[in-house]
């Protein structure tokens, strides 16, 4: 025992070692960053300034957005400043905090989408019966829940995965602490408890993606459905992005968690990495924004009244 090293830092080793390639890709990871973060905040912002928006769906596409705000700054900032400083360093109250913060935001960002899956479900299927359902106690108690499930999904794997010090190897291959990567380098009584841990998380996100599947095929059913072709449309254009985005986000998840661990770094890895933690918080505001009418139209009406003000400042 008293030859092993305890280790307290970690290294993210990247897919390319080139200076170049690495700010390289530090500048581009801050463009996708400052998009996805002003997509996201302007959402909120007309959510929460416009009335008109006062209604159960947009309550819980503020919520995702504050939720992709979080999740993408809980990575990339870090990946960032590592790619132009040169350094591959993370320490280990970092890392656990990173791991932490990453999953729980996933968790609820995934409880939010089964909720907003439900939701659309209820305005497709029972219009009628709709505001006797989504009451706005009905969508606190489901936000609560969704908050709740991230912290509850999290904070288990984070206190079994640093309850024992490594001793192995401190290199991660990936440009942040990923799960999968932690458990590689360590001890034999962490991989131990998350074998047990593994099979209760699989079954939360079978869950999820099971309530979510059905409510869809429930969706497109009722809107095949429908005569109008308008109305149909308006129906499919809703929710068929949606659907995208959640597969795009839990299959690349899932693709992460059960691959084999890579004792490498890979374009393969790496790309899937993007795939479910920076592409989902920078996709979800065009889906859930710019494509939606009334937040198109909520975005006229603050940049009339704000053009209105300034107009009216410059002629007093």
């Amino acid at each position: 025992m008293g030859n092993l090293t305890i280790i307290t830092e970690f290294l993210l080793i990247d897919i390319s070692s080139s200076q170049e390639l690495q700010i390289l890709k530090g500048l581009l990871f801050l463009i996708i960053y400052l998009g996805a973060v002003a997509g996201n905040l302007l959402t909120i912002l007309v959510i929460v300034t416009d009335s008109h928006l006062h209604f159960p769906m947009y309550f819980f596409i503020g919520n995702l957005s504050f939720i992709d705000v979080c999740f993408i700054s809980v990575i990339v900032p870090k990946s960032f400043v590592n790619s132009l400083t040169g350094s591959k360093s993370i320490s280990l109250k970092e890392c656990a905090a990173q791991i932490f913060l990453y999953t729980f935001f996933a968790a609820a960002e995934l409880a939010f989408l089964v909720v907003m899956s439900y939701d659309r479900y209820i305005a497709i299927c029972h219009p009628l019966h709709y505001e006797l359902t989504v009451t706005p106690h009905a969508c606190a108690q489901a936000a609560v829940g969704s908050w709740t499930s991230g912290l509850l999904y999290s904070a288990p794997h984070v206190i079994t995965m640093f309850r024992f010090p490594f001793t192995k190897s401190n290199v991660i291959h990936q440009y942040f602490c990923e799960a999968p990567q932690i458990l590689r380098i360590s001890s034999p009584e962490v991989q131990f408890f998350e074998s047990v841990l593994m099979p209760v998380s699989a079954g939360f996100v079978l869950a999820c993606f099971t309530l979510m599947f059905m409510s869809y095929i429930k969706i497109f059913s009722s809107v095949l459905q429908i005569r109008s072709v308008r109305a149909r449309h308006k129906a499919l254009s809703t929710c068929t992005p949606q659907l995208a985005i959640l597969l795009l986000f839990v299959i690349s998840a899932l693709i992460a968690a059960l691959s084999p661990i890579a004792n490498t770094s890979s374009l393969k890895n790496f790309l899937t990495a993007v795939s479910y933690t920076i592409l989902p918080p920078l996709i979800n505001p065009l889906i859930y924004s710019l494509r939606n009418r009334e937040i198109n139209s909520a975005f006229g009406r603050i940049y009339k009244r704000y053009f209105w003000l300034k107009k009216r400042v410059l002629l007093d």
